[in-house]
């Protein structure tokens, strides 16, 4: 019992750090319906912002507070220029976007490697972060732990999902960018400012991103392909969880978490990949619009 409760928690953390790569992503790829290939250097420059942060904050826990906001306005103006100088140009034509944002992304990766360099960096952790938080003790003896770090980022996560999913239901925002979703003509001519609504929407999405490279300096390395290596992970967890659907973001990431850490204990992490991505195509077979659908008002 203890082995499957810890095999659980396991899958748990794997899936909150999943859930805050993917995030901002639900928001700018299920919300606009924009294939945003950048997203993952949005995620590095919040990392960076992070590194940067320590050359000038020695206290490694006092930065990474202050990282927190100033990576999501550092990300969030990222995507805003985006927006504004590419992506309102190409709404109509999402696979256009996967082209230009990949471009874009290339840019990016090299614009980090010329500011800081080929080499992975490394940030540091607070001494609150580095330890464990003892669950519970077994009959037999037998320990339940989980990491502070990621104990860190479950709590970011909740906070994250909490914070966007009352600013979508309860402001004036939220329910802006909802009927644009549902039917951009119509949110036009009813008096809502499109544009500026997707330029509000891409600063969140992509400060989120920022939010998230803050927590994954807390778990490895930082370097200049880092989004590369996981962004394929949240367009998965987007993907089968339902375009435009944050609860299905939620359930997909806690689930392909739980599923792969159970699956590494058995088997490699290798193996894991491979079994999570078999099952991920087998569901999108039988289930091809995701876990849930966005239903909306549009006549197209």
């Amino acid at each position: 019992m203890t082995l499957v409760l810890s095999q659980f928690f396991t899958g748990i953390s794997i899936g909150a750090v999943l859930l805050l790569i993917a995030l901002g992503l639900s928001l700018t790829f299920g919300q606009m319906n924009v294939i945003n290939m950048a997203h993952g250097e949005f995620i590095m420059a919040g990392a960076y912002t992070t590194y940067v942060l320590q050359q000038v904050i020695s206290d490694a826990g006092v930065s990474l507070l202050i990282a927190l906001p100033i990576a999501f306005a550092v990300a969030g103006l990222m995507g805003v220029a985006l927006e504004w100088l590419l992506i309102r140009r190409l709404y109509t034509r999402p696979l256009d976007t996967l082209l230009v944002t990949w471009g874009v992304s290339l840019i990016l990766q090299q614009v980090a490697r010329d500011i800081f360099g080929t080499p992975n960096v490394q940030t540091r952790a607070p001494d609150l972060l580095t330890g464990n938080v003892k669950l519970f003790t077994s009959a037999d003896g037998v320990e339940l732990t989980i990491a502070n770090n990621r104990l860190f980022i479950l709590l970011l996560v909740v906070l994250a999902i909490g914070a966007l999913t009352m600013a979508l239901r309860f402001t004036s925002l939220g329910r802006r960018i909802r009927a644009v979703v549902q039917n951009r003509d119509l949110a036009a001519v009813s008096g809502i400012p499109t544009g500026r609504v997707d330029r509000l929407t891409f600063f969140i999405g992509s400060g989120l991103a920022g939010i998230a490279g803050v927590a994954l300096t807390l778990l490895g390395p930082i370097g200049p392909t880092m989004g590369t290596n996981i962004i394929i992970d949240a367009f998965l967890v987007v993907v089968v969880g339902g375009i435009g659907q944050l609860k299905g973001s939620v359930i997909v990431a806690f689930t392909l978490g739980v599923l792969q850490s159970s699956v590494e204990y058995l088997t490699t992490l290798s193996v894991a990949k491979v079994i999570v991505f078999v099952a991920i195509v087998a569901f999108l077979q039988w289930r091809p619009q995701g876990m849930f659908t966005l239903r909306t008002r549009s006549l197209a």
